[in-house]
């Protein structure tokens, strides 16, 4: 039984209060920009939709959404999919046959948060390379292509990924992604570029999508990330390479039917966002640069140059998890990526005022440790 306003002690009014208080917080989500809520823009733009049936190829605004995407990065044709997840594995399964391997970096999204797709349904093996900064550079690649021997797995595939999630945001560069694309074509292999946030990339480098990416033989773009569309990714490559993936979206369900109520808001990302994302970047940097100076926490600010941010909070004497619940209750949400490492993702839905009282709620809370 709750107690009345008579039979409240001292110390359970405080706490009443602070829970009265913190109910009238704004929320700080910084766990992924995939959290972010369509802009007013979107939502017109989904309400008026001109809509057909996608599977029929007669849905006007989502083949408005292919085109466009499509000469943005320079490509025949580009599709429309529910997850940059589906786009990838599609990717896999027309460029490789069952029982080849996939070359990937040890903390690639393609290998570590895409539920073995790329062996339970693309039927190839990962063929994982560590590398010191999440940058796959072809001199280790050309170590980890299998020779032409009968009894050996055969290399099918390479992946980069641009920007890389798990090595904070960092960015491929444009040679090092240009070279691995010659080399690889020159021994007969396929590049497929997982760009969930290329975007970022370009931004930051101040190039063009299509300048990033035109070697690769596919390429896998988010609009639910940094781009802040409510759902959707789309493929892009040549048409008899979408012509395959159409065939591959359907086998695995992915077929949207009156898919222009999405692809409209996606189609205002694409139009509207990048335009913004460097204000994300920015507001990623001065975290970094106030968690650097946060006794406990270790994070190199200089290589934060896109909108992510993997720190370790290990020297706290906390872990991440019990960082995260307590900044939970102050309504600031943050992920841990393990016991020691935890997250933060910059978005359009969270300011520079929104980022501030985040750093005063960890270091609250890391005081309080101390």
């Amino acid at each position: 039984m709750s107690a009345t306003k008579e039979q409240m002690t001292p110390s359970t009014a405080a706490s009443a209060a602070r829970d009265s208080s913190t109910e009238l917080l704004p929320p700080v989500d910084l766990r992924s920009d995939t959290v972010t809520k369509p802009t007013p823009e979107m939502r017109r733009a989904m309400a008026e939709a001109e809509v057909g049936d996608d599977v029929y190829g007669e849905d006007p605004t989502v083949n408005r959404f292919e085109q466009r995407a499509a000469e943005m990065f320079g490509r025949e044709a580009a599709i429309f999919l529910p997850s940059g997840s589906m786009g990838n594995l599609i990717a896999m399964r027309i460029h490789t046959r069952p029982g080849q391997e996939i070359i990937c970096e040890e903390w690639g999204h393609i290998l570590n948060f895409e539920m073995a797709s790329m062996s339970a349904i693309a039927c190839c093996m990962p063929r994982p390379i560590r590398t010191p900064d999440g940058i796959l550079t072809w001199p280790l690649v050309k170590e980890a292509i299998r020779p032409k021997i009968y009894y050996r797995a055969q290399t099918g595939l390479i992946c980069c990924e641009n920007t890389h999630n798990m090595q904070g945001g960092v960015i491929l560069p444009q040679h090092v992604g240009d070279e691995i694309c010659d080399e690889a074509h020159a021994a007969g292999l396929p590049v497929h570029l997982d760009g969930a946030r290329i975007f970022n990339a370009a931004v930051a480098l101040g190039k063009s999508v299509r300048e990033l990416t035109h070697k690769f033989d596919s390429v896998m773009f988010c609009v639910s990330k940094g781009l802040g569309a409510p759902v959707g990714s789309l493929l892009t490559g040549s048409r008899s390479f979408i012509e395959q993936a159409r065939i591959h979206r359907k086998i695995l369900g992915g077929g949207m039917r009156q898919a222009g109520v999405i692809a409209a808001a996606g189609l205002v990302a694409l139009e509207k966002s990048p335009a913004r994302l460097h204000i994300d970047h920015d507001n990623a940097k001065f975290l970094a640069e106030a968690l650097a100076r946060m006794p406990g926490i270790r994070v190199d600010s200089r290589k934060v140059n896109t909108n992510i941010i993997i720190f370790d909070v290990s020297g706290t004497g906390m872990t991440s998890a019990e960082i995260s619940q307590k900044l939970s209750v102050r309504r600031v949400y943050i992920n841990g990526v393990n016991a020691a490492l935890m997250r933060i993702v910059t978005h359009q839905d969270v300011d520079g005022a929104g980022c501030q009282r985040a750093l005063e709620e960890l270091a609250r809370i890391i005081g309080r440790a101390a």
